[in-house]
């Protein structure tokens, strides 16, 4: 029967897990009150909502998301990684997505949810780790609106953010393996989870958490059967994720992210001092990036009593947990060594990324430290010590921000009285009372801290309803390329009554069930982005125009012709005077209702006779050779072709690594046209023969017997778990027998 105490403590825990959620709640609701599109910012509202939606709908069809050609920028979707087509939580957020008009509402939501399994998770982590449940509350509430959590991952990085709260399951469910309280199975689906998001950020943590654990346990224990055991379930889940990764991986030749090396220009890198301040809510720290060299929000921000609390710890006492708290000290060390730079290693850039895994780290080791050795002894000298932190936090703030010092002071007074209250609670209630306080202090900084920064400067303010940025946007049917400079967009007109109802930028496109070139992309195909100077939200340069007009010299053909454009859409603003030009030879001006949108934002080339995009398939080009599309989708194009003296074909499409190209059955090679586009060379006396072109995500195959492996082996190492789990009962079983036995004569 379970005893009493541990009855109420499980009560406790389930009580005080519930106040988490409700904390989590109740601040995004103050958020919501700052700024009700907070969520609904930037990468969200131009990459991932409308990436969510537009793989929704491919799902309904009943495909898998794979290649989409006519997306030429950003359609190439296990190699863009971040769509979690392996994921399954994320994969039924792209399925629930298209039935949900209120984009914004969509966004808060989804991540709300994650906030919560965020703030769970870091609250089972202080548990597993010996703090009580209070204690773990407050740490568990605090962690998803740290400050780069807060004005990145909450705004604007969502995979960021649903990464964090993967990892933070697998590192609590990682340390109930290793100490004996669980099987392996819910380590491997939590770290698979991880790394299944498809941000390689917390692909990349969870395997350095993994190695903090496999040390630190073993220091803990002084054996390694258990970290053993653990690296093999994290081993497991990383052969699962080779088929999010492995497509990416193989096809980097082509894409911008090939041979980047090592750099370090400090852009997001965070100095360690900056850990200084992460106790005053108004700091602004000296971080490289898009604003300077002044951050214009607290992004080093952590808890305002997060480094006052350390003088009332009974450092004398700490030796007793410096071992169990070994794999967490060690995650803390690296996490600041890695925020620290250099700003660029190959693919992985800008290291301040990491800074919410170590303010995670951080609140977890303070928490507990306090929850386990957290005194009141000797409390003048203590309040003084913790003083003097709060003075070197201030004058930290100070120096990277001096025009904001009377700021910081004030909040620095804030911190102190609060604290006050806390020390004054501690002497004369419970527990509950203190961590409550702490609890609710929580919500006047975030709302402070969002209110002072809303607008966020990262903010696109594109439409929050689907419903209605499709009402107010023309039906361009085929394909279209948009050519225009997203920095060039007036500010006031950047909303949905402005230049949104004529021009799209990221992946807007897909939000309105449009087909665009343009799209959002951290990869990019490096040829084709080149040749149109195209970046990753889409936009281009002035010289676009030349380019996509230009002659392919080997085809005679128009780089439009060879992508089998049907409308060219010109920012007005890049491209003032371009009506006034005669159009291209087979193209037209069209022209726009005065005082439309259109007209105002826009000019655009139309071709005279009409879309040519889907007239025979994807087949652009053909020299010497007469091909017919039988059968097209996203990933195949098969063509009956004819050809006496032998010729080519070029097809519409990018040559993304993983084309195989079979004529009546016998393979042949697949090769590039101004090593952009896929052609094939069709040999003579070809008759009636049949072409077809397929795409397969590079590594898929390797990727498959991965997943099939690393679900074999975490099977595997759970029936071993449960095997000897029954062994233990049943040894202790016999063991108690023998005691009765022995105790009855």
């Amino acid at each position: 029967m379970t005893s009493a105490v541990e009855l109420t403590t499980r009560r406790q825990r389930w009580l005080w897990g519930t106040v988490v959620t409700a904390m989590v709640t109740v601040t995004y609701l103050v958020i919501l009150a700052a700024d009700d599109r907070w969520f609904y910012t930037d990468d969200t509202e131009s990459g991932a909502v409308p990436n969510w939606i537009f793989l929704g709908r491919i799902l309904r069809t009943g495909q898998f998301p794979s290649l989409v050609p006519e997306q030429w920028m950003a359609g190439n979707y296990p190699v863009e990684g971040q769509g979690g087509l392996w994921n399954p939580p994320q994969m039924l957020v792209n399925l629930i997505s298209p039935s949900v008009d209120n984009m914004v509402l969509l966004a808060t939501g989804v991540k709300w949810a994650f906030s919560v399994l965020l703030a769970l998770g870091v609250y089972r982590i202080c548990l597993e780790y010996g703090a009580r449940a209070p204690w773990a509350a407050v740490a568990g509430a605090a962690v998803p609106f740290t400050g780069f959590a807060l004005f990145f991952d909450q705004a604007t990085w969502v995979t960021a953010l649903t990464g964090s709260a993967w990892v933070a399951q697998a590192w609590a469910s990682s340390l109930r393996y290793l100490r004996g309280r669980s099987g392996p199975l819910p380590a491997f689906v939590f770290l698979y989870l991880a790394i299944s998001v498809g941000y390689v950020f917390p692909a990349l943590v969870a395997g350095i958490l993994t190695g903090c654990l496999v040390i630190g346990e073993r220091i803990h224990r002084r054996s390694w059967r258990p970290s053993l055991k653990l690296a093999i379930v994290a081993a497991c889940a990383a052969a699962g994720g080779l088929i999010t990764y492995l497509p990416g991986v193989l096809s980097s030749s082509v894409t911008w992210r090939s041979d980047q090396g090592f750099q370090n220009d400090n852009f997001l890198t965070a100095p360690w001092s900056d850990t200084l301040n992460s106790g005053i809510p108004s700091a602004l720290p000296a971080i490289e990036a898009w604003f300077g060299e002044v951050q214009p929000f607290p992004v080093t921000y952590i808890a305002w009593f997060a480094v006052p609390a350390l003088a009332f710890v009974d450092w004398k006492a700490v030796h007793r947990s410096v071992r169990s708290l070994a794999g967490a000290l060690i995650f803390l060390a690296a996490m600041l060594i890695a925020t620290a730079g250099p700003s660029v290693m190959g693919p992985l850039r800008w290291p301040a990324r990491l800074l919410p895994m170590f303010a995670l780290a951080a609140l977890v080791v303070v928490c507990v430290l306090v929850s386990r050795h957290g005194t009141l002894r000797n409390l003048p000298a203590r309040a003084g010590a913790a003083a003097t932190l709060v003075l070197v936090m201030t004058l930290r703030s100070g120096s990277s921000s001096p025009e904001f010092m009377n700021r910081h002071v004030l909040w620095a007074a804030a911190v102190l009285l609060v604290g006050a209250l806390v020390l004054w609670t501690a002497r004369h209630a419970g527990e509950w009372v203190v961590t409550t306080i702490l609890l609710l202090s929580a919500l006047p900084v975030v709302y402070f801290q969002v209110a002072s920064t809303t607008p966020h400067p990262l903010a696109w303010d594109l439409p929050a309803r689907q419903s209605v940025a499709k009402a107010n946007f023309p039906d361009r049917p085929g394909t279209t390329l948009q050519l225009g400079d997203r920095t060039l967009v007036l500010s006031w007109t950047a909303n949905p009554e402005g230049v949104y109802r004529s021009l799209v930028f990221g992946n807007f496109a897909k939000s309105l069930d449009e087909t665009y070139v343009n799209a959002y992309t951290p990869i990019g195909f490096e040829e084709f982005a080149f040749h149109l100077c195209m970046r990753h939200d889409g936009s281009s340069c002035a010289d676009a125009f030349a380019a996509a007009f230009a002659t392919e010299p080997s085809t005679g053909r128009t780089y439009v012709d060879l992508m089998l454009v049907d409308r060219v859409v010109l920012q007005r603003r890049q491209y003032p005077d371009a009506d006034s030009e005669p159009a291209p030879p087979g193209w037209r001006w069209v022209q726009s209702p005065p005082g439309s949108a259109d007209a105002v934002d826009a000019v655009i080339l139309e071709r005279i006779d009409g879309p040519i995009s889907g007239r025979n398939g994807r087949i652009s080009f053909t020299e010497g050779v007469t091909a017919t599309s039988v059968v097209e989708d996203y990933a195949t194009s098969r063509v009956r072709v004819d050809s006496a003296d032998g010729g080519r074909v070029v097809f519409a499409r990018l040559n993304w690594p993983g084309y195989t190209v079979t004529l009546d059955g016998r393979p042949l090679e697949a090769r590039s046209v101004d090593e952009m586009f896929l052609a094939v060379d069709i040999p003579a006396g070809t008759e009636a023969g049949d072409l077809v072109v397929r795409w397969t995500p590079p590594g898929q195959g390797i990727g498959f017997v991965g997943l099939g492996l690393g679900i074999a082996g975490a099977a595997v190492m759970e029936l071993l778990y449960l095997r000897d789990r029954r062994k233990t009962r049943k040894e202790h079983a016999e063991e108690a027998q023998a005691r009765v036995a022995a105790a009855t004569g």
